[in-house]
């Protein structure tokens, strides 16, 4: 009976224990939920958590890493290959001249070669200086520019083969102060560009970038005397502003009609005129029938194609020319061309073109891929400047056009060309090193 009594006892007891456990647990279950924080909530069954957020951190890692400064050692190297390439067909091309009027063959060679070395330095401190400075002056260098040219009419001003276009320097040096306008127009035009916005797209606009660009290739042809390097500062004017501007269509009705003049007006000028007292039109009259005109203004062209015919395609060899003998005049200047076409055949000029078309690939690179407008309007004139100067040099050996005095970039002799030029490519690498190149 005791333990009946005891046993239903027991159970009541474990019942309440049971019951008061299952309530202090519903409770306590009910006062967790209601204290616990969101963090410390049970995953819903079989659906894991997501992990922690860590891409963006390593994304922006990643970014750091790829995103690298540039610097364009293959316009470098394209370069140095110019120049080298240029110093010897230089001596090869100019060493019978020198012999016979300085006594020494390396007169011109030896020039050229310090005054390169001086540029090659020169352009890497040029590259350094961060081309953004260049737009606070941009129009203080165009009005030096300018004023550098009007000092070519005083006593400083000297003639050389006939032409006014140097100053007198000291040490029996000479400087070409249009070299520096075709700088100054570059930078001053660019920069005036970039200052203008969208108002360029405006007839204003364009008039008023052109009145620059017509003043400075006014001053190179009334100051200097330099019709061809007038044409290219124009040109490089209105090649800026072809690149900024939105339409295609007028530009390319101007060049169109301005075609058509000037094959109607060589048209009619080789029907009626025989004979100038203008040199430039007895060039033009020289160009149009060089062979009756061989023994005055046609007698360098008509040498000049004798060479480049008697070379083939292989040439006669380095050194091995005979019309630089004596027989084209300063010959190393405007003409090297038909020497190297002479001794290295079609062949070497193959090479030269091949070497400017990388050298103006790189350019319209860095053109492209320059981290503002101003760098890439930079680029693009000299990218210009360069394609220009070098078509009308071709041009002129290969009588496409009348004699114009224009020098083959790198190539041909001259201390204040290749001083400026190497200042361009210093300018152009300086712009290669803001480009952040990113993989991602």
């Amino acid at each position: 009976m005791r333990s009946r009594t005891v046993q239903p006892i027991r159970n009541n007891g474990q019942k309440r224990a049971n019951q008061q456990s299952s309530s202090t647990r519903r409770s306590g279950s009910s006062a967790d939920i209601r204290t616990k924080r969101p963090d410390d909530t049970r995953p819903i069954r079989n659906v894991q958590p997501p992990p922690p957020s860590t891409a963006e951190p390593v994304r922006k890692k990643q970014r750091v890493k790829k995103d690298t400064q540039y610097f364009d050692y293959n316009l470098l190297l394209v370069i140095i290959f110019l120049m080298c390439f240029g110093l010897v067909m230089l001596y090869s091309t100019s060493a019978y001249s020198a012999q016979s009027d300085f006594d020494n063959d390396m007169y011109y060679f030896s020039k050229q070669a310090i005054i390169s070395v001086l540029s090659f330095a020169a352009m890497f401190v040029v590259s350094r200086i961060d081309y953004h400075i260049y737009g606070a002056f941009a129009f203080e260098l165009y009005i030096f520019a300018m004023v550098m040219m009007a000092l070519v009419q005083t006593p400083l001003g000297i003639e050389i083969y006939g032409a006014r276009r140097w100053i007198q320097l000291p040490g029996n040096m000479t400087l070409q102060p249009s070299e520096i306008t075709k700088i100054a127009v570059i930078l001053f035009i660019s920069y005036e560009l970039c200052r203008m916005g969208k108002k360029i797209n405006t007839r204003e606009g364009i008039v008023r970038i052109m009145a620059f660009g017509v003043i400075a290739a006014g001053g190179v042809m009334f100051l200097t005397d330099n019709l061809s390097t007038a044409i290219i500062v124009m040109a490089i004017t209105c090649i800026l502003i072809f690149v900024v501007h939105p339409k295609t269509k007028p530009f390319i009705a101007v060049v169109g009609a301005f075609a058509v003049v000037a094959v109607v007006g060589i048209s009619i000028m080789a029907a009626t005129i025989t004979t100038s007292e203008n040199f430039r039109l007895r060039r033009i009259i020289t160009w149009l029938d060089p062979e009756n005109h061989a023994d005055k203004g046609g007698f360098q062209v008509m040498q000049g194609l004798y060479a480049i015919g008697s070379g083939g395609f292989f040439g006669k060899g380095l050194g091995n020319s005979t019309q630089k003998l004596g027989v084209i005049p300063e010959v190393q200047n405007d003409m090297i061309l038909s020497i190297v076409c002479e001794e290295l055949g079609v062949f070497g000029a193959i090479v030269i073109l091949v070497l400017f078309g990388l050298l103006l690939y790189r350019l319209m690179f860095i053109a492209r891929n320059a981290p503002d407008l101003y760098g890439s309007l930079i680029a693009t004139g000299i990218f210009a400047h360069i394609a220009l100067q070098v078509i009308l040099n071709i041009a002129v050996v290969t009588n496409l056009i009348p004699t114009t005095g224009i020098t083959l970039p790198f190539i041909s002799y001259g201390g204040t060309s290749i001083l400026f030029l190497m200042s361009e490519m210093g300018i152009a690498l300086g712009i290669s090193r803001k480009i952040k190149l990113s993989d991602g």
